[in-house]
Protein backbone atom coordinates (compact mmCIF):
# COMPACT_ATOMS: atom_id res chain seq x y z
CA UNK A 1 0.00 0.00 0.00
CA UNK A 2 1.65 3.33 -1.11
CA UNK A 3 0.72 6.89 0.90
CA UNK A 4 0.61 9.65 -1.44
CA UNK A 5 0.72 11.94 1.47
CA UNK A 6 4.52 11.75 2.10
CA UNK A 7 6.23 12.04 -1.25
CA UNK A 8 8.77 14.32 0.26
CA UNK A 9 9.99 11.24 2.66
CA UNK A 10 10.70 9.16 -0.09
CA UNK A 11 13.17 11.32 -1.57
CA UNK A 12 14.73 11.98 1.67
CA UNK A 13 14.86 8.27 2.22
CA UNK A 14 16.41 7.66 -0.84
CA UNK A 15 19.64 9.02 0.87
CA UNK A 16 22.03 5.94 1.37
CA UNK A 17 22.00 4.71 5.51
CA UNK A 18 25.73 5.47 5.36
CA UNK A 19 24.91 9.00 4.34
CA UNK A 20 22.75 9.15 7.20
CA UNK A 21 24.66 7.44 9.60
CA UNK A 22 27.49 10.41 8.48
CA UNK A 23 25.30 12.80 8.83
CA UNK A 24 26.04 14.48 12.74
CA UNK A 25 22.73 16.12 12.53
CA UNK A 26 19.25 15.40 11.07
CA UNK A 27 16.02 17.19 11.42
CA UNK A 28 12.99 15.35 11.37
CA UNK A 29 9.47 16.59 11.30
CA UNK A 30 5.53 15.34 10.82
CA UNK A 31 2.91 16.28 10.73
CA UNK A 32 1.76 15.22 14.44
CA UNK A 33 4.16 12.88 17.15
CA UNK A 34 2.67 10.73 20.69
CA UNK A 35 3.51 12.24 23.66
CA UNK A 36 3.79 9.08 25.32
CA UNK A 37 3.97 10.77 28.96
CA UNK A 38 0.74 12.42 28.54
CA UNK A 39 -0.87 10.33 25.99
CA UNK A 40 -1.48 13.91 23.76
CA UNK A 41 -0.69 14.79 20.26
CA UNK A 42 2.20 17.49 19.60
CA UNK A 43 1.00 19.28 16.35
CA UNK A 44 3.74 19.74 13.52
CA UNK A 45 7.16 18.28 15.70
CA UNK A 46 10.58 19.11 14.57
CA UNK A 47 12.79 16.47 16.69
CA UNK A 48 16.23 17.71 16.08
CA UNK A 49 19.38 14.75 16.12
CA UNK A 50 22.84 14.90 16.65
CA UNK A 51 24.67 11.62 16.60
CA UNK A 52 22.13 9.38 16.65
CA UNK A 53 20.95 11.12 20.05
CA UNK A 54 17.31 13.51 20.05
CA UNK A 55 18.29 17.35 20.87
CA UNK A 56 15.47 18.88 21.14
CA UNK A 57 11.64 18.36 20.46
CA UNK A 58 9.72 22.01 19.45
CA UNK A 59 6.17 22.33 18.07
CA UNK A 60 4.97 24.30 15.18
CA UNK A 61 5.52 27.30 17.29
CA UNK A 62 8.95 27.57 17.21
CA UNK A 63 11.53 26.43 14.74
CA UNK A 64 14.91 24.08 15.65
CA UNK A 65 18.12 25.77 15.57
CA UNK A 66 19.55 23.86 12.61
CA UNK A 67 22.98 24.95 9.92
CA UNK A 68 23.22 24.08 6.81
CA UNK A 69 24.37 20.84 6.65
CA UNK A 70 21.60 19.48 8.69
CA UNK A 71 20.22 16.19 7.17
CA UNK A 72 15.92 16.42 6.73
CA UNK A 73 13.83 13.96 7.25
CA UNK A 74 9.98 15.23 5.85
CA UNK A 75 7.23 12.89 7.14
CA UNK A 76 4.51 15.22 6.05
CA UNK A 77 0.53 13.86 6.84
CA UNK A 78 2.30 10.91 9.30
CA UNK A 79 2.15 10.45 12.91
CA UNK A 80 5.55 9.83 14.75
CA UNK A 81 5.36 7.32 17.70
CA UNK A 82 8.40 6.39 19.55
CA UNK A 83 10.33 3.50 18.58
CA UNK A 84 8.52 0.08 19.88
CA UNK A 85 9.51 -2.16 22.55
CA UNK A 86 8.95 -5.68 22.56
CA UNK A 87 9.70 -6.85 26.49
CA UNK A 88 9.38 -10.75 25.61
CA UNK A 89 10.92 -12.27 21.96
CA UNK A 90 13.45 -15.22 20.87
CA UNK A 91 15.05 -14.06 18.10
CA UNK A 92 16.69 -17.60 17.50
CA UNK A 93 13.33 -19.73 17.78
CA UNK A 94 11.68 -19.90 14.26
CA UNK A 95 7.17 -21.67 14.75
CA UNK A 96 7.34 -23.11 11.73
CA UNK A 97 9.18 -26.03 13.09
CA UNK A 98 7.78 -27.72 16.60
CA UNK A 99 8.42 -30.91 18.57
CA UNK A 100 10.57 -32.73 17.38
CA UNK A 101 10.48 -31.06 13.94
CA UNK A 102 14.11 -28.95 15.19
CA UNK A 103 16.12 -31.89 15.59
CA UNK A 104 16.52 -31.56 11.56
CA UNK A 105 19.20 -29.08 11.50
CA UNK A 106 22.56 -28.42 13.29
CA UNK A 107 22.99 -26.12 16.12
CA UNK A 108 24.14 -23.06 14.30
CA UNK A 109 21.40 -23.06 11.75
CA UNK A 110 19.53 -21.23 15.14
CA UNK A 111 21.85 -18.77 15.39
CA UNK A 112 22.14 -17.77 12.00
CA UNK A 113 17.97 -17.07 12.00
CA UNK A 114 18.68 -14.70 14.29
CA UNK A 115 19.94 -12.41 11.50
CA UNK A 116 16.74 -12.22 9.64
CA UNK A 117 14.46 -12.41 12.23
CA UNK A 118 16.26 -9.21 13.77
CA UNK A 119 15.93 -7.40 10.95
CA UNK A 120 11.95 -8.12 10.64
CA UNK A 121 11.30 -7.20 14.48
CA UNK A 122 12.92 -3.98 13.15
CA UNK A 123 11.11 -3.51 9.78
CA UNK A 124 7.89 -3.86 11.87
CA UNK A 125 9.14 -0.81 13.99
CA UNK A 126 10.61 -2.71 16.73
CA UNK A 127 13.50 -0.96 17.31
CA UNK A 128 14.36 -2.51 20.55
CA UNK A 129 14.05 -5.73 22.12
CA UNK A 130 14.14 -7.83 25.24
CA UNK A 131 15.42 -11.70 24.22
CA UNK A 132 14.57 -13.64 27.25
CA UNK A 133 16.36 -16.95 26.73
CA UNK A 134 18.46 -18.36 23.95
CA UNK A 135 20.47 -20.86 23.30
CA UNK A 136 24.59 -20.97 23.02
CA UNK A 137 25.06 -17.65 23.78
CA UNK A 138 22.84 -17.14 20.16
CA UNK A 139 21.18 -13.41 20.98
CA UNK A 140 24.68 -11.90 23.01
CA UNK A 141 26.49 -12.38 19.24
CA UNK A 142 23.46 -11.45 17.16
CA UNK A 143 23.46 -7.95 20.03
CA UNK A 144 27.23 -7.42 19.46
CA UNK A 145 27.38 -8.00 15.43
CA UNK A 146 24.15 -5.42 15.74
CA UNK A 147 25.79 -2.86 17.50
CA UNK A 148 28.76 -3.27 15.14
CA UNK A 149 26.91 -2.26 12.65
CA UNK A 150 27.35 -5.59 10.76
CA UNK A 151 24.02 -6.33 10.43
CA UNK A 152 20.83 -4.61 10.97
CA UNK A 153 18.28 -5.43 13.85
CA UNK A 154 16.72 -3.15 16.92
CA UNK A 155 18.34 -2.58 20.19
CA UNK A 156 18.83 -6.32 22.00
CA UNK A 157 18.43 -6.54 25.38
CA UNK A 158 20.09 -10.18 26.24
CA UNK A 159 19.27 -12.56 28.72
CA UNK A 160 21.65 -15.22 27.19
CA UNK A 161 20.11 -19.01 28.95
CA UNK A 162 17.56 -18.66 30.94
CA UNK A 163 17.04 -21.27 33.49
CA UNK A 164 15.01 -23.17 36.38
CA UNK A 165 15.05 -25.99 37.77
CA UNK A 166 16.42 -29.54 37.09
CA UNK A 167 13.18 -31.37 34.98
CA UNK A 168 11.64 -27.69 34.60
CA UNK A 169 10.44 -26.01 31.85
CA UNK A 170 13.85 -24.02 30.95
CA UNK A 171 15.61 -27.67 31.21
CA UNK A 172 15.79 -29.86 27.95
CA UNK A 173 12.49 -32.25 28.89
CA UNK A 174 11.75 -33.70 25.62
CA UNK A 175 14.86 -36.77 25.17
CA UNK A 176 14.96 -40.04 27.29
CA UNK A 177 17.70 -40.28 29.92
CA UNK A 178 20.33 -42.40 27.35
CA UNK A 179 20.87 -38.85 25.69
CA UNK A 180 21.77 -37.29 28.71
CA UNK A 181 20.32 -33.64 27.71
CA UNK A 182 19.77 -31.31 30.27
CA UNK A 183 20.51 -27.22 30.46
CA UNK A 184 24.13 -26.15 31.82
CA UNK A 185 22.61 -23.35 33.45
CA UNK A 186 19.92 -25.71 35.92
CA UNK A 187 19.53 -24.50 39.65
CA UNK A 188 18.81 -26.55 42.46
CA UNK A 189 19.19 -24.09 45.07
CA UNK A 190 19.76 -20.95 46.26
CA UNK A 191 23.61 -20.99 46.04
CA UNK A 192 23.76 -22.41 42.54
CA UNK A 193 21.11 -19.61 41.61
CA UNK A 194 23.35 -17.24 43.13
CA UNK A 195 25.87 -18.83 40.50
CA UNK A 196 24.30 -18.80 37.71
CA UNK A 197 23.28 -15.40 38.10
CA UNK A 198 27.11 -14.22 38.18
CA UNK A 199 28.20 -16.63 35.22
CA UNK A 200 25.48 -15.05 32.84
CA UNK A 201 26.14 -11.76 33.83
CA UNK A 202 30.39 -12.52 32.86
CA UNK A 203 28.80 -13.27 29.59
CA UNK A 204 26.65 -11.07 28.15
CA UNK A 205 23.33 -11.61 29.99
CA UNK A 206 21.98 -8.66 30.48
CA UNK A 207 18.93 -9.57 32.26
CA UNK A 208 18.15 -12.60 33.99
CA UNK A 209 15.32 -14.71 33.33
CA UNK A 210 14.18 -17.55 35.35
CA UNK A 211 11.36 -20.15 35.02
CA UNK A 212 9.57 -20.27 37.98
CA UNK A 213 7.13 -22.86 37.01
CA UNK A 214 5.92 -25.36 34.60
CA UNK A 215 5.28 -24.21 30.68
CA UNK A 216 3.38 -24.98 27.42
CA UNK A 217 5.85 -25.65 25.08
CA UNK A 218 8.14 -27.66 27.46
CA UNK A 219 7.43 -31.52 27.86
CA UNK A 220 6.65 -33.20 31.54
CA UNK A 221 5.49 -30.07 32.53
CA UNK A 222 2.49 -28.22 33.45
CA UNK A 223 1.91 -24.31 33.52
CA UNK A 224 0.59 -24.25 36.90
CA UNK A 225 3.11 -26.30 38.70
CA UNK A 226 5.49 -24.34 40.97
CA UNK A 227 9.27 -25.05 40.28
CA UNK A 228 11.72 -22.84 41.96
CA UNK A 229 10.74 -21.90 45.81
CA UNK A 230 10.31 -18.73 47.24
CA UNK A 231 14.25 -19.25 48.49
CA UNK A 232 15.77 -19.80 45.68
CA UNK A 233 14.15 -17.23 43.58
CA UNK A 234 14.85 -14.56 46.16
CA UNK A 235 18.57 -15.08 46.43
CA UNK A 236 18.89 -15.09 42.42
CA UNK A 237 16.59 -11.41 42.61
CA UNK A 238 19.07 -10.26 45.40
CA UNK A 239 22.01 -11.19 43.16
CA UNK A 240 21.07 -9.89 40.15
CA UNK A 241 20.25 -6.63 41.76
CA UNK A 242 23.64 -6.56 43.54
CA UNK A 243 24.76 -6.65 40.09
CA UNK A 244 22.29 -4.00 38.55
CA UNK A 245 20.44 -6.60 36.40
CA UNK A 246 16.79 -6.61 36.42
CA UNK A 247 15.18 -10.22 36.57
CA UNK A 248 12.36 -11.25 34.66
CA UNK A 249 10.45 -14.76 35.21
CA UNK A 250 8.41 -17.06 33.41
CA UNK A 251 5.75 -18.04 35.39
CA UNK A 252 2.31 -18.73 34.55
CA UNK A 253 1.09 -20.67 37.96
CA UNK A 254 -0.91 -18.71 40.32
CA UNK A 255 1.38 -19.42 43.55
CA UNK A 256 4.42 -19.16 40.87
CA UNK A 257 3.50 -15.83 40.03
CA UNK A 258 3.30 -14.85 43.83
CA UNK A 259 6.18 -16.51 45.09
CA UNK A 260 8.62 -14.16 42.15
CA UNK A 261 6.63 -11.09 43.17
CA UNK A 262 7.46 -11.68 46.77
CA UNK A 263 10.88 -12.47 45.92
CA UNK A 264 11.37 -9.27 44.42
CA UNK A 265 11.47 -10.16 40.70
CA UNK A 266 11.00 -7.21 38.48
CA UNK A 267 8.98 -8.69 35.64
CA UNK A 268 6.32 -11.69 35.64
CA UNK A 269 6.17 -13.15 32.13
CA UNK A 270 2.87 -14.85 30.66
CA UNK A 271 1.08 -14.56 34.03
CA UNK A 272 -1.39 -16.69 32.89
CA UNK A 273 -3.33 -17.82 35.88
CA UNK A 274 -3.04 -14.74 37.98
CA UNK A 275 -5.36 -14.22 40.81
CA UNK A 276 -6.53 -11.56 42.60
CA UNK A 277 -4.13 -11.99 45.46
CA UNK A 278 -1.26 -12.02 42.90
CA UNK A 279 -2.54 -9.32 41.20
CA UNK A 280 -2.59 -7.22 44.42
CA UNK A 281 0.82 -8.22 45.41
CA UNK A 282 1.88 -6.82 41.65
CA UNK A 283 0.52 -3.74 42.31
CA UNK A 284 1.94 -3.14 46.29
CA UNK A 285 5.43 -4.43 44.77
CA UNK A 286 5.43 -2.08 41.46
CA UNK A 287 5.85 -5.24 39.49
CA UNK A 288 5.45 -5.21 35.68
CA UNK A 289 3.08 -7.98 34.25
CA UNK A 290 4.14 -8.84 30.62
CA UNK A 291 1.29 -11.00 29.10
CA UNK A 292 1.22 -12.28 25.53
CA UNK A 293 -2.47 -12.84 24.92
CA UNK A 294 -1.99 -12.58 21.15
CA UNK A 295 -0.16 -15.61 20.41
CA UNK A 296 -2.21 -18.13 20.98
CA UNK A 297 -4.06 -16.98 17.87
CA UNK A 298 -1.41 -18.24 15.98
CA UNK A 299 -0.35 -21.42 17.74
CA UNK A 300 -3.65 -22.95 17.30
CA UNK A 301 -4.17 -22.37 13.91
CA UNK A 302 -0.80 -22.96 12.63
CA UNK A 303 0.85 -25.12 15.52
CA UNK A 304 0.16 -28.55 14.25
CA UNK A 305 1.37 -28.88 10.72
CA UNK A 306 4.58 -26.76 12.21
CA UNK A 307 4.68 -30.00 14.69
CA UNK A 308 3.87 -28.80 17.96
CA UNK A 309 3.05 -31.60 19.81
CA UNK A 310 -0.93 -32.18 20.75
CA UNK A 311 0.24 -32.03 24.94
CA UNK A 312 1.64 -28.82 24.15
CA UNK A 313 -1.63 -27.20 22.69
CA UNK A 314 -3.63 -28.87 25.45
CA UNK A 315 -2.16 -26.35 27.25
CA UNK A 316 -2.11 -23.43 24.91
CA UNK A 317 -6.00 -24.14 25.09
CA UNK A 318 -6.19 -24.32 28.73
CA UNK A 319 -4.75 -21.29 29.61
CA UNK A 320 -5.62 -18.86 26.82
CA UNK A 321 -9.04 -16.94 27.67
CA UNK A 322 -8.26 -17.85 31.66
CA UNK A 323 -5.00 -15.64 30.56
CA UNK A 324 -6.63 -13.28 28.65
CA UNK A 325 -9.35 -12.39 31.61
CA UNK A 326 -5.92 -11.80 33.77
CA UNK A 327 -4.94 -9.26 31.92
CA UNK A 328 -8.65 -7.31 31.86
CA UNK A 329 -8.41 -7.78 35.64
CA UNK A 330 -4.75 -6.67 36.57
CA UNK A 331 -5.25 -3.89 34.04
CA UNK A 332 -8.42 -2.72 35.83
CA UNK A 333 -6.47 -3.10 38.80
CA UNK A 334 -4.29 -0.62 37.38
CA UNK A 335 -0.96 -3.12 37.41
CA UNK A 336 1.80 -1.96 35.54
CA UNK A 337 1.72 -3.26 32.09
CA UNK A 338 4.42 -3.81 29.48
CA UNK A 339 4.23 -5.08 25.83
CA UNK A 340 5.67 -8.79 25.73
CA UNK A 341 4.56 -11.14 22.76
CA UNK A 342 6.51 -13.98 23.18
CA UNK A 343 7.66 -13.75 19.33
CA UNK A 344 9.56 -16.84 18.43
CA UNK A 345 6.24 -19.00 19.24
CA UNK A 346 5.10 -17.18 16.61
CA UNK A 347 6.35 -15.45 12.95
CA UNK A 348 9.20 -12.45 13.72
CA UNK A 349 7.97 -9.49 12.07
CA UNK A 350 4.04 -10.07 13.51
CA UNK A 351 5.16 -8.39 17.04
CA UNK A 352 2.40 -5.21 16.41
CA UNK A 353 -0.28 -7.94 16.41
CA UNK A 354 -1.00 -7.72 19.83
CA UNK A 355 -1.85 -4.13 20.28
CA UNK A 356 -5.45 -5.00 18.92
CA UNK A 357 -5.57 -7.55 21.49
CA UNK A 358 -4.86 -5.55 24.57
CA UNK A 359 -7.13 -3.46 23.21
CA UNK A 360 -9.96 -5.85 23.12
CA UNK A 361 -9.08 -6.75 26.93
CA UNK A 362 -9.70 -3.56 28.51
CA UNK A 363 -6.61 -0.89 27.36
CA UNK A 364 -7.46 2.15 25.12
CA UNK A 365 -4.84 2.29 21.94
CA UNK A 366 -2.79 5.21 24.42
CA UNK A 367 -2.14 2.73 27.27
CA UNK A 368 -1.24 -0.06 24.52
CA UNK A 369 1.12 2.12 23.12
CA UNK A 370 2.52 3.43 26.37
CA UNK A 371 3.04 -0.24 27.33
CA UNK A 372 5.44 -0.70 24.28
CA UNK A 373 6.96 2.72 24.73
CA UNK A 374 7.24 4.25 28.47
CA UNK A 375 6.06 1.68 30.40
CA UNK A 376 8.59 -1.01 28.77
CA UNK A 377 11.44 1.72 28.93
CA UNK A 378 11.04 2.07 32.86
CA UNK A 379 10.96 -1.65 32.80
CA UNK A 380 14.56 -1.96 31.49
CA UNK A 381 15.63 0.81 33.92
CA UNK A 382 16.24 2.49 30.73
CA UNK A 383 16.75 6.36 29.69
CA UNK A 384 17.67 6.09 26.31
CA UNK A 385 14.62 4.36 24.64
CA UNK A 386 10.61 5.10 25.14
CA UNK A 387 10.21 8.42 24.40
CA UNK A 388 10.79 10.64 21.88
CA UNK A 389 12.62 13.48 24.41
CA UNK A 390 16.03 14.76 24.42
CA UNK A 391 18.78 12.69 25.48
CA UNK A 392 17.37 9.74 24.12
CA UNK A 393 18.03 7.96 20.96
CA UNK A 394 16.37 8.69 18.22
CA UNK A 395 14.00 5.71 17.85
CA UNK A 396 10.67 6.01 16.10
CA UNK A 397 8.22 4.79 13.95
CA UNK A 398 5.80 6.64 11.46
CA UNK A 399 2.32 5.69 10.11
CA UNK A 400 -0.55 7.76 7.53
CA UNK A 401 -3.16 8.09 10.36
CA UNK A 402 -3.68 8.26 14.23
CA UNK A 403 -2.54 5.06 15.76
CA UNK A 404 -4.51 6.11 18.94
CA UNK A 405 -7.99 5.72 17.22
CA UNK A 406 -6.99 2.58 15.52
CA UNK A 407 -3.99 0.73 16.95
CA UNK A 408 -4.22 -1.61 13.82
CA UNK A 409 -2.32 1.02 12.40
CA UNK A 410 0.99 -0.09 13.80
CA UNK A 411 0.93 -3.10 12.16
CA UNK A 412 2.04 -1.87 8.95
CA UNK A 413 4.44 1.20 9.57
CA UNK A 414 5.83 3.15 6.94
CA UNK A 415 8.29 3.94 8.24
CA UNK A 416 11.03 3.19 11.24
CA UNK A 417 14.52 5.13 11.87
CA UNK A 418 16.52 4.06 14.43
CA UNK A 419 19.34 6.53 16.02
CA UNK A 420 18.30 8.94 13.45
CA UNK A 421 18.72 7.09 10.36
CA UNK A 422 15.79 5.97 8.34
CA UNK A 423 16.09 1.98 7.88
CA UNK A 424 12.39 1.25 6.47
CA UNK A 425 10.36 3.92 4.41
CA UNK A 426 7.37 3.32 1.71
CA UNK A 427 5.45 0.53 2.76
Amino acid sequence: MKYPLYSSLLAAAALSLASHASATEVLISASQMLDVRTGKMIANPQILVKDGRIVSVVSNKSAATTNKDTQKIDLPGMTVVPGLIDMHVHLDSDPTYGGYNTLQFGDRFWSILTVPHANRTLQAGFTTVRNVGADAWNDVGLRQAIDEGKIPGPRVVTAAYSFGATGGHCDSTFYPPSMNQQSPFNADSPEEGRKRVRELRKYGAQVIKICATGGVFSHNTEPGQQQMSLKDMTAIAEEAHQWGLRVAAHAHGTSGIKDAIRAGVDTIEHASLIDDEGIALAKKHGAYLSMDIYNTDYTQSEGKKNGVLEDNLRKDREIADVQREGFRRAHAAGVKMVYGTDAGIYPHGDNAKQFATMVKYGMTPVQAIQAATINAAEALSSKDVGILEAGRFADMVAVAGDPTKDVRLLENVAVVIKGGVVVKSGK
